[in-house]
């Protein structure tokens, strides 16, 4: 589905099969322009079938990208676009390593699935994300356990493009319906916080490192 800026409604992407899912997700969309909150709808894949304009607004500033746009896959654009941690702070431990443990349990489910079997491809082009793939996400869930990198109920960093609310926090909401479980679709919704989060001066806006912190340096 093509990202849309503003308060415009873009129409449901072609996907889960029949006109009746069709019909429901245009029911759904109206349902989800109704939240004052960024939210949006995906598939096992994070393929984003339906945004509202609270988060094409939280996403407004992000350049375009031919793989790894918000509104096209969730899941490429924490991964692999330069803008990410733009918007998404403290974007490698807070972001990259649960998107990362999300994306390795749905390969182990959807084992023969090719659009996942791209993803990892392009993990292991790139590096530093192989390398936190590989290496920090083993360490990482080692020290967080399994249960603090699923995302319903986290909280984490966002730089909001409002300057009122900035850098700030969000509660992630991961919800369902009998319809959506049906598609292996999901709602996940951003509810922001009204206290700003303190920052300090040094705060880093893309990932350009070309070590991560979760991977231990050789002696």
């Amino acid at each position: 589905m093509a990202f849309q800026a503003g308060g415009q409604r873009p129409a449901p992407r072609p996907g889960p099969g029949t006109p009746e899912a069709q019909d429901y997700l245009r029911d759904y969309a109206v349902l989800l322009d109704s939240v004052p909150f960024p939210s949006l709808v995906v598939d096992h894949r994070w393929d984003v079938l339906l945004t509202n304009g609270a988060f094409r607004a939280l996403f407004q500033g992000v350049e375009p990208h031919p793989t790894a746009h918000p509104g096209a896959n969730f899941l490429r654009f924490v991964l692999f676009h330069p803008d990410a941690a733009t918007v998404l702070g403290d974007h490698e431990a807070s972001w990259c390593l649960p998107m990362l443990a999300d994306f390795s349990a749905a390969a182990e489910r959807h084992a023969h699935d090719p659009v996942l079997h791209a993803v990892r491809r392009d993990i292991a082009q790139d590096p530093i994300m192989d390398a936190a793939y590989r290496h920090g996400l083993p360490h990482w869930l080692r020290a967080v356990g399994e249960r603090a990198a699923g995302h319903d109920g986290s909280v984490r960093p966002l730089l909001h493009p409002d300057p009122r609310r900035g850098a700030t926090e969000c509660r992630l909401l991961v919800e369902t319906t009998s319809v959506l479980e049906e598609m292996e679709c999901r709602r996940v919704t951003f509810v922001l916080r009204e206290t700003p989060r303190a920052t300090g001066p040094g705060r880093r806006t893309r990932r350009a490192a070309s070590h991560l912190r979760v991977v231990p340096t050789a002696d």
